[in-house]
């Protein structure tokens, strides 16, 4: 076989792109008899390893092709294995790496120090702790405990499992110059709440970087110690965009969204990061409107693209707004610029929908969502409570179940707000009770709130109050709120009298609650308590609760 063709197979190789060009090239391989076993062996082997590493990159998980090779070939190298248990760990099925390395020992391949790596950081990835510590044991016998990379990946894998202990174990090994091993340890103690003992560490690196900087910051960020993040920011030596970004994620997470203003406008770099943690610091604290400016400043500059996270944090700022259609047009920007709309995006879409009114888009993107989340299902079953429509929702409920999702309490209160408001009370009072002793999940406040505003609207007052009397927790205003609305429909003004009074002692500067117990006493045509209870809030001063509204303007996007 000629040279030249050689070096064409080998540059093809390296210049696929797609599972049937490394096929293509596969059959010439196998076309060519008179080419040797170990060119064979080798460029098959190239093949495999690339197309698993392709299936990495495009968040694959079919690596029937790769095993395929690997099966075929009398002797595989240690290169395809590694390739493989690195495309296994980063799977859905992390176990399946584990399984490779044992058919590996089986057929006698010795395995080095990348093949632990790759196999340390599945078993990170898997809920069975055992899998763990038996690849920690081969790393010790076959003399690999001392390898950096190794260690760092035992570091990263123990302090996620929260065991401090083990990777300051592990940590005690290292050579004190990997810069790796300390910014592991390190981020391991930010992981398992151990900032002391972060800062520590941080104190005795002799080998800091940037990183090692940036992590710091970040877990005063996690603590909420604003003041010393900013001291460890103000002393480093240099600083990247990552830097600027993890402080302005300490203010945006400890709600200083003033202090992350100004440090957005001292930034001499901003990358998509930035905008998105100053867009979610907006949005978090209910500025809708700066969410927009500031969106709207984004594209103005042209130099970073909108990705998924900046587009539903928008959709998020858009529902809360009530802005349907700049919500419409954000989503007219995601189809024409191709953004990949994962369920995060989708399920942003579909609370603008709901909230804008329109039910019927928010049905469509919700089935257009591919493998929902317990979010997302939420999200829908929000909509329908919003919307009113009681039977669909709980058909909803029934269909997640089905597809095997456990609902949470944000489920169950979507649930009962939708029997709320469809004045469902047999079906309301029959999800309350099957919350802990069906699903196991402890009913809250907000729970009984739901059924006691369903009891009490559709006249049940007597078994509303009983639900309040029965309810392990202290009654709030919003549960005392529900009953007062059911006896003002209700002209109810004895039990109605009783409940404005508690709504009174317990907000007392709440004009709301002043004026729904004059109305409660006005609809019995008790003139004179009327009377009473607008002098009372008179004498105390205290004003109506006037009405506001949210506007925002239409963007050109």
């Amino acid at each position: 076989m000629g040279k030249s063709l050689l070096c064409n197979i080998t540059a093809l190789i390296k210049s696929c792109t797609h599972l049937s060009q490394f096929k293509q090239i596969h059959a010439q391989i196998i076309k060519h008899q008179t080419l040797t076993p170990h060119f064979i062996t080798f460029h098959l082997s190239k093949l495999a390893s690339l197309s698993a590493l392709l299936t990495i990159h495009n968040n694959g998980v079919n690596l029937s092709y790769a095993n395929f090779i690997l099966n075929y070939l009398q002797n595989p190298p240690i290169s395809l294995y590694n390739s493989l248990i690195r495309a296994h760990s980063l799977g859905n099925h992390p176990i399946e790496s584990v399984l490779l390395y044992r058919k590996m020992l089986r057929h006698g391949v010795v395995p080095n120090n990348y093949t632990f790596t790759f196999l340390i950081k599945g078993c990170g990835r898997m809920r069975d702790c055992d899998h763990g510590l038996m690849i920690h044991a081969h790393v010790v016998e076959r003399g690999f405990d001392r390898d950096c990379h190794v260690q760092s990946s035992l570091i990263r894998v123990y302090a996620k499992r929260y065991d401090l202990f083990s990777a300051r174990k592990v940590f005690e090994y290292c050579d004190g110059d990997d810069v790796v091993s300390w910014n592991c340890m390190i981020d391991g103690c930010v992981r398992c709440g151990d900032m002391g003992m972060a800062r520590v560490v941080f104190e005795k690196m002799g080998c800091k970087d940037v990183v090692s900087w940036n992590v710091v910051i970040s877990g005063y960020g996690v603590e909420g110690d604003v003041g010393e993040a900013e001291k460890v920011f103000e002393g480093m030596p240099v600083r990247n965009v990552v830097s600027w970004n993890s402080m302005l994620g300490v203010y945006a997470r400890c709600g200083r969204v003033d202090d992350a203003v100004g440090l957005l406008g001292r930034m001499p770099r901003r990358d998509v990061v930035s905008w998105n943690t100053m867009l979610a610091c907006f949005e978090q604290s209910g500025r809708g409107k700066e969410v927009m400016a500031l969106f709207h400043e984004m594209m103005r500059d042209g130099f970073v693209k909108p990705d998924e996270v900046t587009c539903a944090t928008v959709l998020s700022a858009c529902a809360a707004l009530g802005a349907l259609d700049q919500g419409k047009l954000v989503h007219e920007y995601i189809v024409e610029r191709k953004i990949e709309a994962n369920p995060i995006v989708k399920t942003a879409l579909l609370d603008m929908y709901s909230r804008g009114g329109c039910i019927s888009e928010a049905v469509q993107v919700f089935h257009s969502i591919e493998n929902k989340d317990v979010l997302a299902w939420n999200t829908m079953l929000s909509a329908m409570a919003r919307h009113g429509r009681g039977k669909e929702a709980l058909q909803l409920f029934d269909q997640m179940r089905e597809e095997g999702l456990e609902p949470n309490d944000m489920t169950f209160g979507a649930s009962l707000s939708a029997c709320s408001h469809a004045g469902m009370v047999e079906e309301g009072q029959k999800l309350l009770h099957n919350m802990s002793s069906t699903y196991r999940v402890e009913p809250k406040i907000e729970h009984f709130g739901c059924v006691i505003d369903l009891l009490a609207r559709n006249g049940h007052l007597g078994e509303a109050i009983q639900l309040v009397e029965s309810m392990p927790m202290e009654p709030n205003a919003t549960i005392w709120g529900a009953l007062s609305a059911g006896c003002r429909i209700h002209s109810n003004s004895e039990v109605g009298g009783n409940v404005g009074k508690h709504l009174i002692d317990l907000e007392p500067s709440h004009g709301g609650r002043y004026v729904s117990l004059s109305t409660v006493y006005s609809a019995a045509k008790q003139w004179y308590e009327s009377s009473e209870v607008r002098n009372l809030m008179n004498g105390r001063k205290v004003d109506k609760v006037s009405g506001s509204s949210t506007s925002a303007e239409r963007p050109s996007i």
